[in-house]
């Protein structure tokens, strides 16, 4: 069954500034990684086509599928995980989210969907306006 988590992108104010973000992780890494402390315990059913779905200033904006979850121990022994991300961010139909620490699994049911082709046009304020009136 397939799972996907979502995760607060802090200091980005758009998915075009995280795109942007991470495209200075392929340079600089050669992928598109996020470390977290908690390594997630539903491994298999993540990588079964599961995704990151990124909040942005309040509204889960896009998602990425995962491809990899790469437990480690940092340079002072504490025990970390890479998330590793497929590359290009897939942009979702905005909806509303308190924040919250670290990650949580989300739900198939739960997610938002993907928007369609061509509707991604809008600026990221007005997509968020037309979801709060239901419109999107």
């Amino acid at each position: 069954m397939v799972l996907h988590l979502i995760k607060l992108s802090v200091g980005t104010d758009s998915l075009a500034d995280l795109a942007q973000w991470q495209e200075g992780q392929v340079k600089s890494r050669g992928r598109i990684t996020h470390t977290t402390r908690m390594v997630p315990k539903r491994t298999q059913e993540l990588l079964d086509g599961g995704s990151i779905y990124w909040i942005i200033k309040g509204y889960i904006l896009g998602r990425q599928p995962l491809i990899a979850i790469e437990p480690f121990q940092d340079g002072e022994g504490i025990g970390r995980c890479h998330l590793v991300m497929q590359p290009g961010l897939i942009p979702v139909a905005p909806r509303a989210r308190r924040p919250f620490q670290g990650w949580r699994y989300l739900k198939p049911a739960d997610a938002p969907p993907d928007l369609k082709a061509g509707s991604g046009n809008f600026n990221e304020d007005l997509k968020r306006e037309l979801a709060e009136l239901g419109l999107l």
